[in-house]
């Protein structure tokens, strides 16, 4: 799939194209930074392995799998958390692991991942998952949009490698539900959560990094489940991200950025979500969207260090009560979830 040109060694930049060795060696810094954090097992280190193991795959450079293997390794040797919503985004970097080196212990944790969402996972409606970043039961029966990666997509990924019919339509079920639940079908954008109790999106705003989760998972699904067309919410998934994505490219910056809360002309630059809704596009493979994808990655690339750190990513963020809370969460520290989506769109580049 063609994107974005990326030029070889000794082709001329204009401007609107980016050298590939520097993609690489930005790649290489970015792999470094971020095992120099002290990530646990969380999501934040979820997302961040995630995209490592997105430049694995995407560079070959064995560095960073042994890289990873090794601090995830030591992770597992202090001992493994309660597995919550959020706790089984490091799944995503388990199944990488497992089929790189055919190591049965990660596969094992996979699956003990699979039978907390499968048996245990609070659950409220049609079987949606309750967003939980804790063994409490922390927003009852809310959905978040963050859910999609951390445990749908993860459900998605391990249905496939099973060929396990049932997790795989559960996944999809997660899709279908968050979709209903959060995207304004008038605007095309995505909530960041909903209260099922109250029967409402809370405060109500369509947060940058919320919309990058749903667009980077739907965006996977059909590249990764195979005859995708054969599933009825495969198609309700697919007109999801169409309506996302053509929606969301008019609201690009003038940087090549998308804001903390997207249509708010006061909220700052957010790149984690720039990278996010960029990677997304960049799958989907719309040639319409190449000038987008383009301008993102000059805009990214500004956003980070010689040292690999990716800059102007807020720090986590709650189904927040106002306006204000959203633009005043700080953007100023090395975060994971910015590492990691930078480097899967950096990845989806190549």
């Amino acid at each position: 799939m063609k994107t974005v040109k990326v030029l070889e060694k000794g082709d001329k930049v204009t401007g609107e194209e980016m050298d590939k060795n520097d993609l690489l060696e930005c790649i290489n810094h970015m792999v470094e930074r971020t095992m120099q954090m002290d990530l646990t097992w969380d999501w934040p280190c979820g997302v961040a392995y995630y995209g490592i193991s997105k430049a694995y795959e995407a560079t070959k450079n064995e560095k960073y799998l042994t890289l990873m293997k090794e601090r995830i390794d030591e992770l597992i040797q202090l001992g493994l958390p309660t597995w919550n919503v959020n706790t089984c985004a490091m799944g995503h970097s388990l199944i990488t692991l497992y089929e790189a080196t055919g190591d049965t212990r990660y596969w094992d944790i996979v699956l003990s991942k699979l039978a907390y969402l499968q048996k245990d996972a609070l659950r409220f409606g049609d079987g949606v998952l309750q967003h939980t970043v804790s063994s409490k039961n922390d927003f009852p029966e809310q959905a978040w949009a963050d859910t999609l990666f951390m445990a749908a997509f993860f459900l998605l990924r391990v249905g496939i490698k099973l060929q396990d019919q049932t997790v795989i339509e559960d996944a999809l079920n997660q899709y279908y539900w968050h979709i209903q639940y959060l995207q304004n079908q008038e605007t095309g954008l995505w909530y960041h959560g909903y209260n099922n109790i109250e029967k409402n999106h809370m405060s109500g705003f369509y947060w940058g990094r919320a919309n990058a989760w749903a667009a980077y998972t739907m965006s996977q699904v059909g590249r990764i489940l195979p005859e995708c067309y054969l599933y009825p919410k495969y198609m309700e998934i697919a007109g999801s991200l169409s309506e996302q994505l053509s929606a969301i490219k008019l609201l690009q910056t003038e940087n090549g950025l998308w804001r903390t809360i997207l249509d708010d002309q006061e909220s700052y630059e957010e790149v984690s979500a720039s990278c996010g809704i960029a990677a997304a596009m960049a799958v989907s493979g719309n040639p319409l969207h190449q000038k987008y994808i383009a301008k993102a990655l000059l805009g990214v690339r500004k956003n980070i260090s010689d040292h690999g750190k990716v800059r102007n990513v807020s720090a986590g963020t709650a189904v927040m009560k106002d306006r204000h809370g959203y633009r005043e969460i700080t953007k100023e520290w090395i975060q994971g979830w910015g590492q990691g989506l930078a480097l899967t769109f950096f990845a989806e580049i190549l």
